[in-house]
């Protein structure tokens, strides 16, 4: 605590460093790892190699292709899962914390107003504007596939499938408000069984036709370009699949700590999925030409015996059920991020576990995705067509942390540029490739991720934008706070108790006491002016929370810091500034006065009008400051205000 207005400087960042800590022992971290973070690309073998060969691409179904095919699977996972995250970019965590945002704030925080600043920003959010579009696809594509596994056992119950998989989606969405915390905790042996299984089944195929083993060798991949080119090139789409869900192992990093995660992965998810995909096509490989032709329509499923069928296809609706969950707490993770970090307007977040921060429920984002998913189902019917639609949000996240990474090699760990150059390319090369094969399937539904991404990123840059022009409109004329306090202190009655004004700035006086003061004319004992400042690293130190400047005459100017992962809650912070600012804070004796503004159109707008109306109607329907600042509900006073921008 310090008696000043400065900011002080903050801690240097160590990118190397585990961020926050974790409890538990590495191992037992690991297997939690598992059955949270793993789930997306876990469930991926239910439909990847299959569309490889019924999809769009229609590639031949020999023993070459099948190699071919299985050699670019083992390479893209090795290249871009293996080394490009779990390798590099798990080293770059913002004090622990993992994903495009986090990755776009430690950048801003060493890029400063470099000129590329601003580069670095609009990739971020376009990142996460694409993730949006892959959290609607990924429960409708993963739940479909594991439902139309009943096919494999009995045809007729074909007409089943849409409606078992859109009850056990809804479910899923209802099931959020509860929290899943108790559920949860099946979650690690459930997914551990279904990687076990995914390795027996590939395992005991492998041991049958062990030939497939030689896909382990470049030159299949390499052949399967050269000798079918453009075909190749589409097929690419669909092996894309594979390894959905890579950019999900960023992003999820700060639960389990980057040991765990590459623990996790390369001493057991990896080996699963390989046995898996390697078993998978030293089946089809293994069969005659017409036999292959029809099991390449739903590979995975047949893997099994008859009679193990079924209890497969329960296990993979219970993978593909736990898959969905994590897609959709990243979803609400993301949202609470985007808001933090004042991408996004204010929204209602709240905690369904008392010892666990992480586990959010935001209601509109979670309704949001369950009408985008229920839509998706029954638009596309069936997993092959969704299929289409899934990996283009996917690759194009992929592309663009590629690039962010480019910065990160230079800006932050300092690389020569000759020494980051090809690293970056060859990445570029590889990742721009999979986007590249994907963008051949917008007209068969990769428009719908583009489409959610830029509606998504429409509404981002405007509330950020909005929120700058409105900032700025509003500090141009302000009264500074040290000539409005003396002007005050003998023109306004003094009455007993505390006042907080709420301010989005730390200099001049907010709207709400210079109206309070106008209608009202008086003032209370103690006035003070705080301000909410959220700072581009997800945790703030305890010590470093509360800043603030006595102003004298009962006038004080404070601020509470707060990292982009935690929660603003300002009266537990007001507890933690003891007592400075002229004694503790009762919240019985505390009213708090915050400003509500109302947009007027502008002769000179900031931005188009078109922009401006959804900014205005954001501003609207946006939560209020009481419940986002966990203010007590009767301790709080509301004043209006009019701002052109």
């Amino acid at each position: 605590m310090s008696e000043t207005s400065a900011t002080p400087e903050g801690s240097s960042l160590d990118t190397h460093s585990s961020g926050h800590a974790h409890g538990g022992s590495k191992a037992a971290l690991a297997v939690g790892a598992i059955g949270i973070v793993f789930g997306d690309i876990g469930t991926s073998p239910l439909y990847a190699f299959r569309e490889t060969f019924a999809g769009t691409a229609n590639v031949a179904i020999d023993r070459m292709h099948v190699f071919g095919v299985v050699s670019l699977i083992f390479w893209s996972m090795l290249l871009v899962v293996s080394i490009q995250y779990v390798t590099i970019l798990m080293r770059a965590d913002n004090k622990g914390q993992g994903g495009s945002l986090a990755l776009v704030a430690l950048l801003s925080r060493h890029m400063g107003k470099s000129s590329y600043g601003w580069m670095v920003v609009l990739l971020g959010v376009f990142a996460t504007s694409l993730f949006y579009g892959d959290s609607m696809i990924t429960p409708a594509i993963s739940v479909l596939s594991a439902v139309e596994g009943l096919t494999v056992v009995d045809a007729g119950l074909k007409q089943y499938v849409i409606p078992i998989a859109l009850g056990l989606l809804v479910f899923l969405f209802m099931l959020q408000a509860r929290g899943t915390a108790k559920v949860g905790a099946l979650f690690a042996p459930v997914m551990i069984v279904w990687f076990t299984v995914l390795a027996g089944l590939g395992g005991w195929q492998i041991l049958q036709n062990p030939d497939i083993l030689w896909a382990l060798n470049p030159y299949y991949a390499v052949m399967f370009f050269v000798t079918d080119g453009f075909v190749a090139f589409l097929a690419l789409g669909a092996v894309v699949l594979a390894v959905t869900g890579s950019e999900a192992l960023y992003s999820d990093m700060g639960h389990f700590g980057r040991g765990p995660m590459r623990l996790s992965w390369f001493g057991f998810v990896m080996p699963c999925l390989l046995l898996n995909y390697f078993g998978q096509g030293a089946m089809i490989a293994g069969l005659p030409a017409d036999q292959a032709a029809v099991v390449v329509q739903n590979p995975f499923f047949l893997l099994a015996s008859e009679e193990w069928r079924l209890p497969l296809v329960f296990l993979a609706t219970l993978a593909t059920f736990i898959a969905s969950q994590a897609v959709i707490s990243g979803a609400f993770s993301i949202t609470h991020q985007a808001v933090q970090m004042g991408f996004m307007p204010r929204l209602s977040i709240l905690h369904t576990s008392e010892t666990e921060g992480g586990q959010i429920y935001i209601p509109v984002v979670n309704w949001a995705l369950m009408v985008a998913v229920i839509l998706l189902v029954l638009t596309f019917q069936n997993s092959s067509s969704l299929a289409s639609a899934y990996g283009i949000a996917v690759t194009g996240a992929v592309t663009i942390d590629t690039l962010l990474m480019a910065f990160l090699l230079i800006s932050v760990w300092k690389w020569k540029w000759w020494y980051a150059a090809p690293v970056v390319l060859l990445f570029l090369i590889v990742d721009g490739a999979y986007f590249a094969a994907n963008l051949t399937k917008v007209p068969d539904g990769g428009w719908f991720p583009l489409a959610v991404g830029f509606v998504a990123f429409t509404l981002l840059t405007t509330w950020a934008r909005g929120r700058k022009l409105m900032r700025a409109r509003m500090s141009e004329g302000a009264l500074p706070m040290e000539i409005f306090a003396k002007s005050a202190k003998n023109s306004a009655l003094r009455v007993p108790g505390t006042a907080i004004f709420m301010a989005s700035s730390q200099a001049g006086v907010p709207s709400a006491l210079l109206h309070n003061i106008k209608h009202n004319k008086v003032l209370h004992e103690r006035v003070v002016i705080l301000t909410v400042d959220i700072q581009d690293e997800p945790y703030v130190d305890p010590d470093k929370r509360c800043e603030y400047t006595d102003m004298g005459d009962g006038f004080y100017r404070a601020v509470l810091r707060y990292g982009f992962m935690e929660d603003t809650n300002v009266p537990e912070g007001l507890k933690s500034m003891g007592v400075y600012c002229g004694g503790h804070f009762d919240m019985m004796h505390t009213s708090f006065f915050l400003s509500r503004q109302t947009l007027l159109a502008s002769d000179k707008p900031g931005m188009s009008i078109w922009r401006e109306k959804i900014f205005a109607w954001m501003l609207r329907n946006s939560a209020s400051a009481m419940d986002f600042f966990k203010l007590p509900t009767n301790r709080v006073v509301e004043l209006g205000s009019q701002v052109e921008i």
